[in-house]
């Protein structure tokens, strides 16, 4: 009879141990109607947000800020870190910009998590009711400068890296995504939007950040698909659907005399429909002590795209005010392999490099592409590389 007393007590205690385990790794939910955030699309709900993210942010134990089901008006929204433990910021409701953008358009951020260490944004919709700015920046009128609708920066991640995962973005008057001094994150099924002709409204922006993977986005812009700015390093980039919009670039480059370089990118398994260019490395024709290297372009698809294969270190897109000078960025090891489909400029591949720093390591392999109204060309200047198997254009270097 002790024994069996006995057993059942150390059963008991098991049990007991075994809930405080599992309590104290229990999440805690701070959904923003509790504190005053109404769905309803009018209200504004900006203060709630904030007083639910230093609540999470505060909490020892990890903690979810939660956006239920609704249409949530917000104003800027700064998240500062860092928190104290691993924050989950859960969307299933839509979050909506003022109508007036000057109400968001002066930080240059609407919604900014800052300094936040241990980060996962899931789902959701946010749109940042563009039309009105684009409008007053196509009349040249008096502007503010625009607001990014999401960003991460100085988010140094150890795993789990920072996550942003089945967000859907509308209409950012500028940037819809930006990483920016971070490292360790992964953007994954994210769905972008802005009509074509939206001025500067980049899909992702990466700026000063590593270790950063891009999988399984569809982007559609007036700008960029996705832009890798300096400092970008060991960046993967794989099925992202892109157009409309300016296809995806590294860079422009060399804004500065002192800029940090790009290395080791991959962009590969992804489509391109309609866009004005394909992949792109492009920098201002001027000093910098900047750099491109380890540059893998591979496996993708052009369909109707204009300059499908683009190197142009004379980039000057107003063509007013060029620098005119020679560009001190020094692009070597780049690929572009298994690539194939259809251009609407008759040269297909544009090699256009600095004449002072000569493009070096360049590598084509097995490319296809067709002209719509006869035969493709290819453009080298300053480049030099090899190439295997079927090329067509055929290699200029």
């Amino acid at each position: 009879m002790a024994n069996n007393t006995s057993f059942s007590c150390a059963i008991i205690l098991l049990s007991v141990v075994i809930f405080l385990i599992n309590s104290s790794n229990a999440m805690l939910s701070f959904n923003v109607q509790r504190y005053g955030a109404r769905g309803d699309g009018k209200t504004d709900s900006t203060k709630p947000f904030s007083t639910a993210w230093s609540l999470a942010c505060g909490s020892e134990a990890q903690s979810m800020v939660y956006i239920p089901h609704g249409t949530y008006l917000v104003r800027n929204l700064v998240f500062w870190g860092p928190c104290k433990n691993i924050i989950t910021f859960k969307i299933d409701g839509k979050l909506v910009a003022p109508k007036n953008y000057w109400s968001i358009g002066n930080s240059g951020y609407w919604i900014l998590f800052a300094k936040v260490n241990r980060i996962l944004v899931y789902g959701g919709t946010i749109d940042a009711k563009g039309a009105g700015y684009w409008s007053c920046r196509k009349k040249g009128g008096h502007c503010p400068q625009g607001a990014r609708s999401i960003s991460f920066s100085w988010c140094n991640n150890l795993p789990p890296p920072l996550l942003l995962s089945g967000l859907t973005s509308l209409n950012s008057q500028n940037i819809h995504v930006t990483v920016h001094h971070s490292s360790h994150v992964r953007i994954q099924n994210i769905r972008i939007r802005a009509p074509s002709r939206s001025p500067n409204t980049d899909g992702i922006i990466v700026q000063s950040s590593s270790g950063v993977t891009i999988s399984g986005a569809v982007i559609g812009t007036g700008d960029d698909c996705i832009a890798l700015n300096q400092g970008s390093v060991n960046i993967y980039i794989e099925r992202v659907l892109c157009g409309p919009g300016h296809g995806i670039s590294i860079g422009s480059l060399g804004d500065h005399a002192d800029e940090e370089g790009v290395n080791n990118v991959t962009v590969t398994n992804s489509v391109f429909t309609k866009t004005r260019n394909g992949v792109r490395i492009k920098s201002w024709a001027r000093p910098s002590t900047g750099f491109v290297r380890n540059v893998e372009f591979r496996n993708l698809v052009m369909r109707n795209v204009g300059n499908p294969l683009i190197i142009d270190q004379n980039y000057c897109p107003s063509g007013k005010g060029c620098p005119n000078q020679s560009s001190g960025v020094k692009i070597s090891g780049v690929t572009f392999a298994n690539i194939k489909g259809t251009s609407t400029t008759p040269i297909a591949m544009k090699l256009d490099c600095s004449g002072s720093h000569h493009c070096t390591g360049i590598t084509l392999k097995n490319i296809k592409l067709s002209y719509m109204k006869g035969a493709t060309t290819s453009y080298c200047k300053n480049a030099h590389g090899g190439a295997s198997g079927v090329v067509v254009p055929m290699n200029c270097m």
